[in-house]
């Protein structure tokens, strides 16, 4: 289990007027930009590398699996490195990894290597997992507690404008200079041209690396307040009576989240080999990346609609809502045709958009001194993204758009998360939540 995390209202220690909170969240933002950007390239990867490497779905979606994985493997990890050299330390060195294994593509590409690939995709995913552990409790205390809430919201709006940015990086510089992104649907690549889309790329690598070294850097240089840890709410005594496992919404929040990445995950890989498909969009992947932009752009709208929903109605009917509006779209997605096939996949980006910020906040609802880790444990659920292999396998077994049916079927968990499974039990009265 992760080591317990400071909480959200615990205060920053005093310092001088030099450093105002202000340019501290606004540094942080760019952390949050830059792992959502690198995260959603992997869409416009996945596809290149199926044509590099003759890939099926099952090993496509492996990729991804293994970016996942890290979560699992590297967050207790990662609270444990915190707590060794603190959080700013434990920033630039996650930056720093993340660079490692940008640089690793370079390698990889000039082999060309589907092993080497892997590997430094899993590099990339480690450091990203440090900066989430690190970088999401220092934005919760660098200003007010009262407003906790809304600066995580906005640097989470930032990391979704990254994710939105990112397939039309991707579109340009890997689909559209390689034979595989601009070619025709069915096109045979030849092997020089699989060795030339191979090391397309390098620059790109090239470039995220670049910048990940200046930003480590530049946080490195600045003067961040350091952050104390959180002193327990309760001794070792009291904490051994009492059980995580007794709040039904963290219980059923865990597998929510785990199962919501499947959805969230399968769409987005798969999305561009989708379009690809005749009876689809018959678009090339450098088209069909243009796309995947209004997939990820909806997730951005929708969570500023789904903020200013939650101030009218309760966060569960909402979710709720979404749910059920995502099921629908997907059954779409799956069994129609066309651009109406088309078009239901994109929209479900504005159904998918609040759903991981809800679940989790409703997952650590009256968990009071044992919200620290709760949370550490519906972190490690992201690691259900790397199930996305499933759908990778149905898509070889029963067809990619029938593949879809699985994450319909992941809405409707979601649907009974909203509806009960996120109800609280033996929740600790509101002043003990901090």
């Amino acid at each position: 289990m992760p080591a317990p995390m400071p909480s959200a209202t615990s205060a920053l220690p005093s310092q001088s007027h030099s450093t105002s909170s202000r340019a501290v969240l606004s540094l942080l933002t760019s952390l949050f930009f830059t792992w959502g950007f690198i995260t959603v390239i992997n869409n416009t990867l996945l596809p290149h590398l199926r044509s590099v490497f003759d890939l099926n779905y099952t090993q496509t979606t492996l990729i991804e699996s293994v970016w996942f994985i890290a979560y699992f493997f590297a967050s207790i990890p990662s609270a444990r490195l915190i707590e060794r050299i603190g959080y700013q330390k434990s920033m630039v060195f996650g930056l720093c990894m993340m660079s490692v294994g940008a640089l690793l593509m370079i390698p990889a590409a000039r082999l060309p290597s589907y092993g080497v690939t892997l590997v430094a995709l899993f590099v990339i995913a480690c450091g990203i997992t440090l900066l989430q552990v690190s970088a999401n409790p220092y934005v919760a205390v660098v200003g007010s507690p009262e407003t906790a809430s809304s600066r995580l919201n906005l640097v989470q709006a930032f990391n979704s404008l990254g994710a939105t940015l990112a397939p039309l990086f991707g579109a340009y510089l890997i689909l559209g200079r390689s034979a595989s992104g601009t070619a025709e649907a069915g096109h045979i690549l030849t092997q020089a041209e699989k060795l030339a889309d191979a090391q397309a790329v390098q620059l790109p690598y090239l470039i995220v690396a670049g910048v990940l070294v200046v930003l480590a850097l530049v946080i490195s240089r600045f003067p961040m307040p350091a952050m104390h840890h959180a002193s327990r709410r309760v001794s070792e005594g009291e904490r051994a009576k009492l059980s995580l496992w007794k709040h039904r919404n963290l219980v059923f929040g865990i597998p929510a989240i785990f199962i919501y990445l499947i959805a969230e995950i399968g769409v987005a890989n798969l999305f561009i080999n989708f379009t690809a498909q005749p009876e689809i969009g018959n678009l090339n992947h450098e088209q069909g990346a243009h796309y995947l932009f209004l997939l990820w752009g909806g997730m951005m709208v929708g969570r500023f609609i789904g903020s200013w929903a939650m101030n009218k109605t309760s966060a569960e009917r909402v979710l709720a809502f979404c749910a059920i509006g995502a099921c629908i779209v997907m059954l779409i997605a799956a069994l129609g045709t066309g651009s109406v096939a088309m078009w239901a996949l994109i929209s479900v980006g504005l159904f998918h958009s609040v759903m991981f910020p809800t679940i989790f906040t409703l997952g650590i609802k009256g968990l009071g001194p044992l919200t620290e880790e709760g949370a550490g444990l519906l972190i490690m659920a992201i690691a259900g993204g790397a199930l996305v292999v499933v759908q990778g396998w149905l898509a070889d077994t029963v067809g990619l758009q029938l593949s879809f049916l699985l994450t319909a079927v992941c809405e409707l968990y979601v649907l009974f998360y909203a509806v009960w499974g996120s109800k609280t039990t033996n929740a600790f009265p509101d002043e003990q939540i901090s």
